[in-house]
């Protein structure tokens, strides 16, 4: 991705490093993931594993759930794809205030902090476009274990989104594990992290989070759940991909290979792939995320069309 010292870093960064998280530990040290195998699995790939099935997905924390079928969710509002270079929507041209970019250690923070700001001008004036204000949200850095108005979250769930406070929550670690344990690289694979999470931020906005709360809550059975997350992550990968689209026809972003990096990233964390790499085999019925496949069509869809009404992962039986 194009980024130098000049461009905005988003002031919506709470860097939590280094802080005692405050919160209660999970009773047994964490997740539980069954070991396949005579001889299982290492504790740092079971918390790799953890992290990955948290990614954009499971979350203890409770907070994303569904159903499948026809489903009466709130409309995603319809856009028009912006003409390349001449963005309309009123996209383009919104203010920054320029920053200098973190040395060193903290050169991650400025990344991230500078795919947040720009997530915050695509949004800010996507929800303009159809009459509503864009509340941003926060980006916690924290290392470990800290607070959340979800409860405790712990580095081993992988980032992840509060509803509840608003908030993104990511440990800068997880970045190095995917690289080193999954081969998931480069920046814009990053990139596509928080553009996911930012993406159920904006779900959060539009009403579908609640919706989907209330669904799971009258959910016949935990499989019926699990297919309703599904399509709610699947629905934020397209909203990533939406925001990709734009961002890079408001600010020429995009360099030669990076929505390979994202597509890389999606599909490394299917739940075919991380329910092959536990156990050998594949459960469709205990998906929560999506599989690679359907990961890697979502979010191209929202990258091709560059629309909000494209991401209707609710209403499609082929999904």
């Amino acid at each position: 991705m194009r980024y130098d010292q000049n461009d905005r870093e988003s002031s919506n960064v709470e860097d939590r490093r280094g802080e005692d998280g405050g919160g209660p530990r999970f009773p047994g040290g964490g997740l539980r993931i069954p070991i396949g195998g005579s001889g299982g699995f290492s504790i740092t790939t079971l918390l790799i594993i953890g992290a990955l099935m948290m990614f954009m997905g499971i979350n203890p924390l409770d907070v994303l759930f569904g159903t499948g079928g026809q489903i009466n969710m709130p409309q995603l509002p319809q856009s028009e794809r912006p003409e390349q270079r001449a963005p309309r929507n009123n996209i383009p041209g919104l203010p920054g205030s320029p920053q200098t970019q973190a040395a060193g250690e903290d050169d991650e923070k400025a990344f991230i902090s500078r795919v947040l700001a720009d997530t915050e001008d695509v949004w800010t004036s996507v929800f303009k476009s159809f009459g509503r204000n864009y509340p941003d949200p926060t980006l916690v850095i924290y290392s470990g274990i800290t607070r959340t108005a979800c409860g405790a979250g712990q580095a081993a769930m992988g980032p992840f989104y509060c509803p509840l406070d608003q908030k993104v929550y990511v440990d800068l670690a997880f970045y190095d594990e995917l690289k080193r344990r999954f081969n998931v690289s480069g920046d814009f694979a990053q990139a596509y992290v928080i553009a996911h999470e930012v993406g159920h931020h904006v779900q959060k906005q539009l009403g579908i989070l609640d919706k989907v709360q209330e669904l799971k809550q009258r959910a016949d059975d935990e499989a019926t759940a699990n297919q309703i997350q599904v399509r709610t992550e699947l629905q934020a990968d397209c909203l990533a991909g939406v925001w990709a689209n734009l961002n890079d026809q408001m600010k020429k972003r995009l360099q030669p290979g990076d929505i390979e990096e994202a597509l890389n990233a999606a599909s490394q964390i299917g739940d075919d792939m991380i329910q092959k790499r536990m156990t050998g085999r594949v459960v469709p019925d205990a998906f929560t995320h999506g599989t690679a496949a359907q990961r890697v069509h979502w979010f191209k869809a929202g990258f091709e069309s560059g629309r909000m009404d494209a991401c209707d992962t609710f209403n499609t039986s082929n999904f």
